[in-house]
């Protein structure tokens, strides 16, 4: 069939990303002797710098990976935690019932940073300097604004003036909003940097010891004071419509670091899929496939309705699990072995008619119907079904928002079979008001916490959020196979479902599987301020032709026609068994792409 872009093949090294200038600073990493570590790191500072409306350096970052030296597959954690003063009490007496997706109070301690420096010092093979030129050198000297940077800062412009100065100082230079494709320039960003290198380098010794110097000026040195003289000095205006104060501080920072963990595995025919454990929603992804499993999905047209309509019905029975009992497995007993059973899914699977459900219907799991009942009485409460609303992490309808970021993603597959899938968010321009000494702003990861107690995502001090970012990868007949994901907030996981999906079984190659029209639904709570769902909802691409989109409706879809190649930003890349490597990227948004050799 054809596609927009070739699939990327090769033996040396495959990056993949949703900019193009990320993945050729990944690129470069390899052909430098860097591994896939490495590659990954430098790619997704340079994503910070080109794409700052969707991640910045406060903002955190799940990755899962394979090393052929640990042969193991394990998940990276850089998702920081709620604040000792983030308590449910504390942010009631601030008049909130939900917590706003913006400004001070919506922040978590910052995770990226300190998880990169793990992986490098873990598992990477080059040094701190040579791994941020590349970002150091586009923040510098400047780099093509993209025009959805350039539209979101020119929608901000009156915001950032009269409330958010400190950002207007770095996004409006001489006093007006930078034009589309302009050279555009952080140079107070590319000094943090330097100096983070410098103090690391201070230190002396190896490159191991360069590293632990970075994070301890980052989360115990110059950068944590300026966090936290920043966030006690400064009432900053945010969603709820009044200025609050955050309460981050230097102690939170310095008492927490980046963390390995398992994988939530799950057998789907001869995969092994690898995904974050519930303090994330990947196991959603898994949920959904110990549903589909027993459906003859191969004999489905990959862009039928009969498809399209099986997979939207599976996914609002895992994502309705989800509301009742995902969160931090640090704080809370997550039923996870149950909902990923046989017996619990050949239940569940009978609930998957011919017609659309209008229904959130989580299962029942023995000892937990309380915790279900609460999670469904807060939703009830709490979010809204006022289709008007876009909230959160821009899906196409979204877009628009100046007031809302998004995410981005990095592949990278080397020669020595290292691979990883690592999905950066957070810490966007839109997210809080930029610290000056520091060049960067604050995450609103807190907003996915709940402030009614009791429920598995309710707000406590120390806890994950239960985050969206969701990268995944995939093991082929008991080998390293596969990494990929895409940015999208609650529609990540469907939009890699689908990549997956048509992959698997109908045997397309992961350029075709991209290109392919795409769809996702908002059945479900948003899991972003404010909290919207839209009930038998769902999103298609008209390029899935006038017959699908009827046949959808006549199933009971409230079909929401969206325009060609704007639905997804899918990114992939796989090691066949004989080493060769494959790589793919949407053109959807014109920006990402896969380079390899």
């Amino acid at each position: 069939m054809f596609t927009t872009r070739p699939e990327i093949l090769g033996t040396f090294g495959v990056v993949t990303s949703t900019h193009w200038l990320a993945s050729a600073a990944g690129m470069a990493m390899l052909e430098r002797g860097g591994n896939a570590f490495d590659a990954a790191v430098a790619t997704g500072f340079v994503l910070q710098v080109v794409e700052p409306h969707l991640v910045g350096p406060s903002g955190e970052v799940p990755a899962v990976f394979y090393s052929s030296k640990t042969g193991k597959v394990e998940v990276l954690c850089g998702q920081g935690t709620a604040p000792k003063g983030a308590t449910i009490e504390h942010y009631r007496s601030e008049g909130l019932s939900l917590i706003p997706g913006n400004g001070l109070l919506a922040t978590v301690i910052p995770g990226a940073f300190d998880a990169w420096m793990l992986l490098l010092r873990d598992h990477g093979t080059m040094s701190l300097r040579d791994v941020l030129e590349p970002a150091i050198y586009y923040a510098e000297q400047g780099h093509p604004l993209l025009p959805r940077v350039a539209n979101t800062i020119k929608d901000l412009k009156t915001f950032f003036e009269t409330e958010w100065v400190t950002s207007a100082a770095v996004y409006l230079p001489e006093g007006e909003a930078p034009k589309p494709r302009q050279l555009f320039r952080n140079p107070q960003l590319a000094e943090t940097w330097k100096r983070i290198i410098r103090e690391g380098e201070a230190k002396g010794g190896n490159r191991e010891a360069q590293i632990e110097g970075a994070r301890n000026a980052f989360y115990r040195g110059f950068v944590a004071e300026a966090i936290d003289a920043f966030v006690r000095k400064t009432e900053a205006m945010d969603q709820s419509g009044a200025r609050h104060r955050g309460v981050l501080t230097g102690d939170d920072m310095a008492a927490w670091s980046a963390s390995y963990d398992a994988p939530q595995t799950y057998e789907y025919h001869n995969f092994r899929v690898n995904k974050i454990r519930p303090w994330g929603q990947g196991p959603v992804f898994l949920q959904t496939l110990a549903l589909l499993k027993d459906f003859d999905l191969a004999a489905m047209g990959p862009t039928g309705a009969e498809f399209i309509h099986t997979v939207t019905e599976a996914m609002k029975l895992a994502f309705a699990d989800r509301e009742a009992y995902y969160g931090d497995p640090d704080f809370v007993k997550v039923p996870i072995e149950t909902l990923l059973s046989d017996a619990y899914n050949d239940e569940r699977r009978k609930l998957i008619t011919d017609q659309a459900s209008l229904e959130l219907r989580p299962g029942r799991v023995d000892g937990y119907e309380l915790q279900v009942e609460r999670a469904l009485k807060a939703l009830r409460e709490l979010s809204t079904t006022d289709r008007k609303v876009s909230g959160g992490e821009p899906t196409l309808a979204s877009m628009r928002s100046a007031r809302r970021g998004d995410t981005v993603h990095i592949d990278v597959v080397d020669r020595h079979g290292n691979m990883i899938a690592a999905m950066p968010s957070g810490g966007w321009l839109q997210s809080s008001p930029v610290i000056p000494e520091l060049g960067f702003m604050l995450n609103s990861r807190a907003q996915m916490f709940w402030l009614e107690p009791g429920l598995p995502a309710s707000l406590e001090p120390g806890k994950r959020p239960r985050t969206t970012l969701t990268p995944t990868l995939a093991e082929k007949d008991g080998e390293p196979y596969m990494v990929f994901g895409s940015p999208g907030g609650d529609q990540q996981e469907q939009w890699q479902l689908l990549l997956f999906l048509r992959h698997a079984h109908h045997g397309l190659n992961l350029q075709e599987a991209i290109d392919l029209p795409m769809s996702h639904t908002a059945h479900f709570p948003s899991s972003f301020y404010p909290r919207e769902q839209k009930p038998g909802h769902l999103m298609a691409e008209e390029t899935f032709g006038e017959g699908v989109l009827n046949d959808l409706r006549s199933r009971g879809h409230d079909v929401e026609v969206a325009p060609a190649w704007t639905v997804g930003r899918l990114v992939a890349a796989s090691r066949d068994k004989d080493g060769l490597l494959h790589g793919a990227a949407t053109p959807r948004l014109m920006q990402a792409y896969a380079v390899g050799r």
